[in-house]
This record gives C-alpha cells, sequence and structure tokens, in this order.
C-alpha cells in the first residue's frame, strides 16, 4: 500500500527511514543561483536519489510579466507527469537553503490538489548534518507518470482579488518580506519596483516563523499566527511569490486552512501606476 503523508512537515530522519519506499520521489527544489537556466551546478550535492524540480524554467509561466508565476492547470499536470509523478506518488520538497524555495513548491502541489506531499524541515543542510547519504545531481529520465490535477482556484489569488480585500476586515493580507522592505526604508532588490506595501496588510517577515533553517514549533507556529484565526480568508504576499509561501505552509502546521497566495506579490503591485501604496 502507497505511504501517505498526514503532516506538511517532515523531518530528516523520517526521510532517511523511509528513502526506499516505491512511491516516494524527493524534488529539489533548489532555485538556481548561478545561471537562470542551470540545472546541475558545479559543486552540487543532492539528496541521494532527488529529482530536479525546475521552478524557474519549468514550473513557472516564463511568458509571463512577473516571476515565478503558476503555470495553468493543464500545463502542470503534462509537467508534472513528465517528471514521472504518479496519482499515488509520496512527494517530499527540499531546496539548499533549509527552508526558502520547497514550501513554494509544496504549495503549488496544493494548488492543483494533491495532498500527499511535505517538505524537508532543515533541507539539504540538516540532511548533510545527519551524514545522511548524498550524490551528484543526475539526469534522470523517468517514465510518464500519471499525476492528474484537481485544481484549488481559492488558494490563488490575482491582483484584483487583493484589491478588493483591502477595505474587507475579514480578509487579513500578510507580508512575507523583511520589515525594513514593508515600511519603505530598505531598497527593493528589482530597482523599477516602488517600496512600501499592500494598505492594511501587516507585516510577517518568513524569517519570524524560521529557526536555523528549520521551521518552528508547532506551539510556536500557532502563537505566531494566533490572531489570524478570527479571519475569513488570509492572502499571503512576498516578493515574487517564493517567500509567501513560507508562510502558507507554517499556516497550514498552525492548523489554518483558510489561506491563499498573492501570486504577483509585491512585483507585480509594485511595478503598476494605479495601485495604493502604504508606507
Amino acid at each position: 500500500m502507497s505511504l501517505k503523508i498526514s503532516k506538511p512537515l517532515v523531518s530528516v530522519n523520517w526521510l532517511h527511514n523511509n528513502l526506499n519506499n516505491d512511491n516516494l520521489i524527493v524534488l529539489d527544489c533548489t532555485i538556481p543561483k548561478v545561471t537562470a537556466n542551470s540545472i546541475i551546478t558545479e559543486g552540487k550535492s543532492q539528496i541521494k536519489g532527488a529529482v530536479f524540480f525546475d521552478i524557474k524554467n519549468v514550473f513557472s509561466d516564463k511568458k509571463a510579466l512577473f516571476p515565478n508565476t503558476v503555470l495553468t492547470p493543464n500545463e502542470f499536470e503534462i509537467n508534472a507527469q513528465e517528471l514521472g509523478i504518479y496519482e499515488d506518488s509520496l512527494l517530499v520538497c527540499y531546496d539548499d537553503l533549509g527552508i526558502y524555495s520547497s514550501p513554494r513548491v509544496w504549495w503549488m502541489f496544493q494548488l492543483m490538489g494533491f495532498k500527499n506531499i511535505a517538505v524537508l524541515d532543515g533541507g539539504l543542510p540538516e540532511w548533510k548534518g545527519n551524514n545522511y547519504p548524498i550524490e551528484k545531481p543526475k539526469i534522470h529520465q523517468p517514465k510518464k507518470g500519471s499525476f492528474k490535477v484537481d485544481y484549488q482556484p481559492r488558494k490563488l489569488k490575482f491582483t484584483k482579488d487583493v484589491l478588493n480585500s483591502i477595505e474587507n476586515k475579514t480578509i487579513l493580507i500578510a507580508d512575507a518580506r523583511s520589515n525594513g522592505r514593508f515600511i519603505g526604508i530598505a531598497p527593493e532588490p528589482r530597482n523599477d519596483l516602488k517600496s512600501g506595501h499592500i494598505p492594511n496588510s501587516v507585516s510577517l517577515p518568513f524569517t519570524a516563523i524560521l529557526e536555523n533553517g528549520k521551521m518552528k514549533s508547532d506551539e510556536e507556529l500557532k502563537n505566531i499566527f494566533k490572531d489570524f484565526n478570527n479571519k475569513k480568508e488570509i492572502i499571503f504576499t512576498c516578493g515574487s511569490g517564493i517567500t509567501a509561501s513560507i508562510l502558507a505552509l507554517g499556516a497550514e502546521i498552525s492548523g489554518l486552512r483558510n489561506v491563499a497566495v498573492y501570486d504577483g506579490s509585491w512585483t507585480e503591485w509594485g511595478s503598476s501606476t494605479n495601485l495604493p501604496i502604504a508606507l
């Protein structure tokens, strides 16, 4: 019988103990740092048997105006099948920075209605720290999988949705960027973006729910997100949708289910000429 994951976060010990499970696929979800088109970078290592999940070049819409725009459900389904993912696959995603880009992949699969997926707590650094098996990256040519999308549109928000939410007191918009960027005293990494934040949004830097590259404890997360419990809906935003997904993961662990990610995030909002901005 195929193994099922009941929680969205697993430890390196759990993964090591289940590494040989027949339906397990370990996804290296690291965002390449050297060149945008590089899958294997010099000196890189990966968890033994891992498959590279290319967020930037395969699982984002490269024709879109803004970075990291999610694919259509049909495109996502096709690309996931090409990666060898099946309907009964067990997915564990990780990245080289501990917890950074892997929650984005977890969230994308949530958006596509796939639940049997978790993020590896601590990622590759934690795996290496336990002297668990690693290897040089390999190009995999898997058999086509049978993955099917069950699209969950409520988990994805667009600029119009967010604009219509800023005066709605039952909806909370939380920003995962640093507080300095939120209040406009730290520069944006993209030169063409304005500073500031979405009106009536709150600052919750993604770093506030992490400790040494791992998620804070369940109790700490519940305490951080306790003020979110009375909201009808929570929308997470960041720079381009990556770190907002870290907040979405933390919220899920704390028991919140009414969450969504603003896909365009500040890159889209801050580059607009006609949207309100607060400082």
